[in-house]
């Protein structure tokens, strides 16, 4: 896969790929064959520099138009120099009920032709999602996080189940979740305890005990509760909880994205 990115990478630069990119934006998605996505890019992109990818699957009946228009998603992304892609799913939703689904392919197609379309910086390639879509940023993840060299995953109230036996995994999971989420309920572990909703990773990832990394926030009406895992066998493990239900937090997004690509704190 990393001689398939380095190949792929090289094709931006053949005139054809401005002319492809001119061809879909926003609202009007990228055909794949019979699926397709959405994209946004970043403001005042040169054109030819290399750029960070955030894969934003949508939640439960929405498409790509909506977080490629999103203020807590593209407005993120384009003010950080990173381009926004979001998939379709297949009649609004994602299958991510048991391992390589016919989603995590069509995720893998997707990274593929946005490196045919766009320079991407392939070391900074994320994976994110809200609700439904979670869980299945989650599911490509678990199934292709290393062979498609994912940096980090960022996963917004939605986990696979905590026993789940992942093939692979990415290079770091961040990951934030509502303790009054009444939609996809918080998973409590044992005796209540709240850093269960990244059991899976801390287990793959071979990490000890989690610190407390103290409360944040962007808006003055949300705090957030972070527990991080850095004495990990590989990669990093850092779970945001909030008192809130099943929503994306403001500024969420683009603290992690603000941390992951050295930038200094802002919000949006």
């Amino acid at each position: 896969m990393t001689h398939l990115f380095a190949l792929l990478a090289l094709l931006w630069a053949v005139p054809a790929a401005a002319a492809q990119r001119d061809l879909c934006h926003l609202d009007v998605p990228c055909a794949l064959g019979d699926r397709s996505y959405h994209v946004k890019e970043p403001d005042g992109w040169d054109g030819i520099s290399p750029l960070p990818v955030l894969i934003h699957f949508h939640g439960w009946q929405r498409t790509g138009a909506l977080p490629v228009q999103h203020q807590r998603i593209s407005g993120s992304t384009r003010r950080r120099g990173v381009l926004l892609i979001a998939p379709n799913g297949n009649r609004k939703t994602w299958n991510f009920w048991s391992a390589e689904t016919e989603d995590v392919g069509f995720a893998q197609e997707v990274i593929e032709d946005v490196l045919r379309r766009y320079p991407v910086d392939t070391d900074n390639i994320f994976l994110s999602g809200y609700s439904y879509g979670s869980i299945m940023a989650w599911r490509v993840a678990c199934d292709r996080g290393t062979r498609l060299n994912v940096r980090a995953l960022l996963g917004i109230s939605g986990t696979l189940n905590q026993s789940e036996d992942c093939a692979e995994a990415p290079g770091e999971v961040r990951h934030v979740h509502g303790l009054k989420d009444g939609v996809l309920d918080f998973p409590y572990g044992p005796d209540g305890d709240t850093t269960y909703p990244v059991a899976l990773w801390r287990d793959r990832m071979g990490c000890g005990t989690g610190r407390d990394a103290g409360t944040w926030n962007q808006v003055d009406f949300l705090t957030l509760a972070r527990t991080e895992w850095t004495d990990c066998a590989s990669g990093r493990v850092t779970l945001d909880v909030h008192p809130g239900g099943h929503f994306i937090p403001h500024g969420w997004i683009a603290r992690q994205l603000d941390e992951l690509l050295g930038l200094p704190h802002a919000y949006p």
